[in-house]
């Protein structure tokens, strides 16, 4: 008798879960301990997957408590792609229903922000702007053009201080958390990439430029917003990769 798929994927993921019938050693007997093996093999994987993925999780819950949640989560999102790397991306989802998580708010926005700085190490390179180009320009002009944005970047908007606590977690001496929100940029200068915490306004300002208007619409968009030191980071980083009209 063959085994469905999806019979075979419940019991690889529920450890108290009777062996498939008709799964055989490849010898004609059952699969039985050899199947227990490769099931406990299977989930320690994706327990260690997630821990790599989300280390301050891992952090601000312990390492006891995340394995409960990353099995919890291995067992109702087993991957959906061959490539480790895009795994967990329902993370953030996942713990606002998870009962021993739901009430911990700040959870999700630190798991999508290490999600986005997975994206950002991921995603293609481009070849920034010479810096020339921009200064060649008058202001009027500038104002009236879009910046191109490089692959990589990202933005995360929170009601949550999730670059205080990301930093508190992975940098040391880095000061405790203070409860506000925050508007965090991710730019990958070189090879890896790295949070920002963003200036009051620059959040607004950041998502205008994503998403295609010009300089002059972002700043109309974050009033009262020093875009200087911003753009600044941007050019240094090497996040703007040419002018638009």
């Amino acid at each position: 008798m063959a085994v469905s798929q999806t019979e075979f994927t419940q019991a690889l993921l529920s450890p108290n879960a009777p062996w498939p019938k008709g799964l055989s050693d490849g010898r004609g007997n059952p699969a039985g301990r050899r199947f227990n093996v490769y099931r406990n093999n299977v989930m320690v994987s994706l327990i260690e997957a997630l821990k790599s993925s989300f280390p301050v999780l891992e952090k601000l819950l312990g390492g006891e408590n995340f394995t409960v949640l990353a099995r919890a989560f291995a067992q109702t999102h087993p991957p959906s792609s061959p490539l480790m790397m895009f795994y967990g991306a329902e993370m953030p989802e996942f713990l606002m229903g998870f009962e021993p998580t739901k009430n911990l708010g700040y959870l999700p926005d630190i798991a999508r922000l290490e999600l986005l700085l997975r994206e950002s190490y991921h995603a293609p390179d481009a070849a920034p702007i010479a810096p020339e180009a921009l200064a060649a320009l008058d202001p009027e002009q500038l104002m009236a053009r879009t910046l191109g944005v490089a692959p990589s970047p990202r933005l995360l908007r929170s009601d949550w201080p999730v670059h205080a606590i990301w930093a508190y977690n992975m940098q040391p001496g880095a000061p405790k958390p203070v409860m506000q929100a925050e508007d965090v940029l991710i730019l990958r200068p070189e090879f890896d990439p790295e949070p920002h915490l963003l200036p009051a306004g620059g959040g607004a300002f950041i998502a205008a430029l994503l998403g295609g208007q010009s300089l002059g619409q972002a700043l109309e968009a974050a009033p009262g917003f020093d875009p200087t030191q911003v753009l600044a980071l941007l050019i240094s980083s090497g996040a703007i990769h040419r002018l638009g009209d």
